[in-house]
């Protein structure tokens, strides 16, 4: 046995079953490793791709993800994948494949300084030497999955890769358990909800990551809180509860942050300041936080009270507490949801992109996953599309990079392939990534790929409008879109110009046995109003 194999029987060992990457020479040692050790080496089109595949693959199976690359223009594609994990937060080992150990820091073609490179996105970058492989990546493994989750680098020379080793594989490594939380602190957690006569809690990515859902619905029903969402907890509390409000700071943000701000206390449950500062929003409502670490606010933001530890304790032990009340009337929170949401659809005869999101949801099975992109579409999805379930509606939100849809998609597939999976995004996210249509056709998975043409980087022609500034940089096509054309890359292409056309088109390639892109040709001129309200 060789490091390599030695590093791959350590991952398996802690439950990762594929990893997500690109060759190259100094990558071989690894990927025939893989190859012999019963770890699966997925192709992608691009490094950051395979990123932010680890990354969904580490939300959606509680292992971490695991993405490799080639040194220098490898690790640096890699490092938008590995970014991305470290501000959402999610588990993931990050091999880079390197030069010899003699050749380290010398001026040879491709080299670079990886721990430089690697340090400001990762909780960890670390070398792998002889003698102590084993231990090095049960520490990294360990440290992926201690919160506040988030990604290890392993660098990786080559020669220490091929050399023998009489190593034993470790035992799986034990993540760190945070300390939970004082019974002092909960008491007077309780006692600020049960004073307030209208509280509203808002859940946000901290919470996407509790051991245990139920918890947060517990709590909510228990004290009978009204809950609002940021982006990526939506779905760990059904979008249909009756408590539910809806998505905060995306679409028709100022329809939400008004009736935010006739709360008189906000109750921040897993709440992370990286989707979204509290500052954006709450005014001068009082804050009561319960979360892993202390908020990250500004001096404007009136916070009352901290409950810092073990989200799953802190939640278990709230929701056994005696029940509060308070004066919110379901009848009341109804009416905002249906004015929230007839709001998010402005009337028009053309086929508009908010009618375009909605065909996607009517076609997707309730238990069914949503991956999409960074864009306009991202704030008219989050507002309005119902999500149901956890781990069912994945995009990043701290990072917030375009170019996540189409790889996360075929990650999550992989991670669940009984389940049916949709790919949602604009065209200037599929310009990005449109390569990873022919991952998915090798991989032969059944996965709908719609992509919103509106011809314009939406999101930033609808800021140059509201900044009175010009249309300069931003349209993607001066010519309408005609029909697609038969196959991207032998994977069919399909249009459609309508909601119904559209639905239809997407149960169509539910069915089908391999990957299809929809065209779904959308006026979106609606973002001016809905998406910066």
């Amino acid at each position: 046995m060789n490091n390599a194999d030695l590093i791959i029987a350590t991952l398996k060992a802690n439950g990762v079953t594929r990893g997500f990457g690109i060759p190259s020479g100094n990558v071989l040692p690894l990927m025939e490793a893989m190859r012999a050790g019963g770890i699966e080496f997925v192709l992608t089109a691009h490094e950051g791709s395979a990123g932010f595949a680890a990354d969904v693959t580490g939300r959606m199976t509680g292992a971490p993800g695991f993405c490799l690359a080639t040194l220098g223009p490898g690790a640096t594609n890699l490092a938008t994948g590995v970014g991305g994990a470290f501000l959402d937060r999610s588990p993931m080992i990050a091999i880079t494949c390197n030069l010899n150990t003699d050749q380290l820091g010398r001026r040879i073609q491709m080299w670079i300084d990886h721990h430089a490179l690697f340090k400001p996105i990762t909780k960890a970058t670390l070398r792998l030497e002889r003698g102590c492989v084993a231990e090095t990546v049960t520490h990294a493994v360990a440290l992926a999955l201690t919160e506040p989750k988030g990604p290890v680098h392993l660098d990786l020379p080559e020669d220490v890769a091929l050399a023998a080793t009489n190593e034993r594989v470790a035992s799986p490594a034990q993540a760190g358990k945070l300390a939970a939380a004082s019974d002092a602190a909960l008491s007077r957690a309780r006692e600020l909800i049960a004073a307030a006569e209208r509280p509203i809690a808002v859940l946000g990515s901290t919470a996407m990551r509790v051991a245990d859902p139920s918890l947060l619905r517990r709590v909510i029903e228990r004290h009978n809180l009204p809950f609002a969402t940021t982006t990526m907890a939506k779905g760990m509390i059904d979008d249909n509860h009756p408590l539910a409000l809806g998505c905060i700071e995306r679409a028709c943000r100022q329809v939400q942050r008004k009736f935010l701000r006739s709360a008189d206390l906000i109750v921040g449950l897993g709440y992370d300041t990286v989707e979204v500062e509290y500052e954006a929003w709450i005014d001068d409502r009082p804050l009561l936080q319960i979360d892993i670490e202390p908020a990250d606010v500004a001096p404007s933001v009136n916070v009352v009270h901290q409950v810092i530890g073990d989200v799953d304790s802190s939640l278990a032990r709230l929701s056994a507490l005696p029940a509060a009340s308070n004066r919110w009337d379901k009848a009341m929170l109804a009416e905002h949801r249906r004015s929230f949401h007839a709001a998010l659809r402005p009337a028009a005869e053309s086929f508009t992109a908010h009618a375009a999101i909605d065909a996607v949801r009517r076609a997707l099975p309730r238990e069914g996953v949503l991956a999409f992109d960074v864009g306009a579409h991202t704030h008219q999805i989050a507002s309005q599309w119902s999500a149901d379930a956890p781990k069912t509606f994945h995009i990043t939100n701290g990072w917030s990079s375009m170019g996540f849809a189409l790889p996360s998609a075929i990650a999550a597939k992989l991670a669940r392939p009984q389940a049916p999976v949709i790919c949602l995004l604009g065209d200037g996210c599929f310009q990005m990534t449109c390569g990873e249509v022919a991952t998915a056709k090798r991989l032969g998975i059944t996965l709908p790929i719609v992509v919103l043409d509106d011809r314009w980087l939406a999101l930033i022609k609808v800021k140059q409008i509201r900044r009175q500034l010009p249309l300069y940089g931003t349209e993607l096509q001066a010519e309408d879109y005609r029909e697609p054309p038969a196959h991207y890359f032998g994977v069919p292409a399909r249009a459609a110009r309508s909601a119904d056309a559209l639905e239809a088109a997407i149960t169509t390639a539910l069915a089908a046995e391999g990957p299809t892109v929809i065209e779904a040709v959308v006026d979106s001129e609606h973002y001016v109003d809905t998406v910066y309200d």
